[in-house]
């Protein structure tokens, strides 16, 4: 895990011309769509990283090719603590391959599952990571469009790290493509409206919701009833598990229409719950 003596992002490893000899590949991680993510160690540094494999033929089959390119540019362009480094990329005939920061402490999705909800500790903490997160984001001019729970990774300190930008757009105009997961999308994106930032602030009133109560706020048994439960505001809060009357003041000051009303990301680091409840070792900004 130690990165002592290497540096993927030094002049010299950055113009480096990489390839899969440069690495010795360990046991597989996960899979998605598009390929897989194996464990993997840089030779000559013995450095550890997570080595993404995506198949061209899957890439020419979806036609995401101008997506990958853009998810690839905006996530090698940022540095944060709380998002997961792409230190560089390479291909072969058949394959792309995406040398990623490896988080030990896998999916925050699966902690969640496991446990059905979190603590408010926890909670805030990992709200906190990512309002941290997305404030970086924002002032690069970077939306994320698709903040939930299987795109969180947890390092070997438990700090939470952003790991995937596929719909990530780089941009200070307002956007119209509707893209994410349904049970996350802002009012404005269901309504196929023009969006900002204000829906990285809407997502983050959803996760948190989500932290506390195990599941997201408007999820419904369709697609076409989460749609409306989205777009009638249905909110309500479950009188178990016990959350606290200040949480739930954060949410529903995120889980606002307009999207100018929305809590700030400012406001939210500053809110009496993410101050009582966040552990500043883990959450803040560095």
């Amino acid at each position: 895990m130690n990165s002592k003596g290497f540096d993927m992002q030094s002049e010299e490893n950055s113009k480096k011309q990489w390839s899969l000899q440069d690495f010795e590949i360990g046991k597989p991680l996960g899979k998605g769509k598009f390929g897989r993510v194996y464990l993997a160690r840089e030779v000559q540094s013995k450095y550890i990283v997570a080595l993404k494999v995506l198949f061209k033929e899957q890439i020419e089959k979806y036609r995401i090719h101008h997506q990958l390119r853009r998810e690839m540019e905006i996530q090698t362009s940022l540095d944060h603590p709380n998002i997961l480094r792409l230190y560089g990329w390479f291909h072969d005939e058949d394959r792309i391959f995406l040398i990623l920061e490896y988080a030990h402490g896998g999916e925050l999705y699966k902690e969640l599952r496991k446990n059905g909800y979190l603590t408010e500790k926890q909670a805030a903490t990992y709200v906190a990571s990512l309002t941290n997160a997305l404030a970086y984001c924002h002032k690069k001019d970077v939306i994320h469009r698709d903040i939930k729970p299987e795109n969180l990774l947890l390092d070997h300190e438990g700090r939470l790290k952003i790991a995937d930008f596929g719909w990530s757009v780089q941009s200070r105009s307002k956007r119209h493509t509707m893209c994410g997961t349904l049970d996350y999308l802002a009012p404005e994106m269901v309504e196929n409206k023009a969006h900002d930032y204000a829906v990285d602030n809407w997502t983050l009133g959803i996760l948190c919701y989500e932290f506390l109560y195990g599941a997201p706020p408007f999820e419904a048994e369709s697609q076409s009833d989460t749609f409306k439960r989205i777009m009638k505001l249905d909110l309500t809060f479950p009188s178990t598990p016990s959350v606290s009357a200040e949480a739930k003041t954060l949410i529903s000051q995120l889980l606002v229409k307009d999207p100018s009303k929305r809590l700030s990301l400012q406001k939210i680091l500053e809110h009496p719950w993410i101050i009582k409840n966040a552990d500043p070792a883990v959450s803040c900004n560095q």
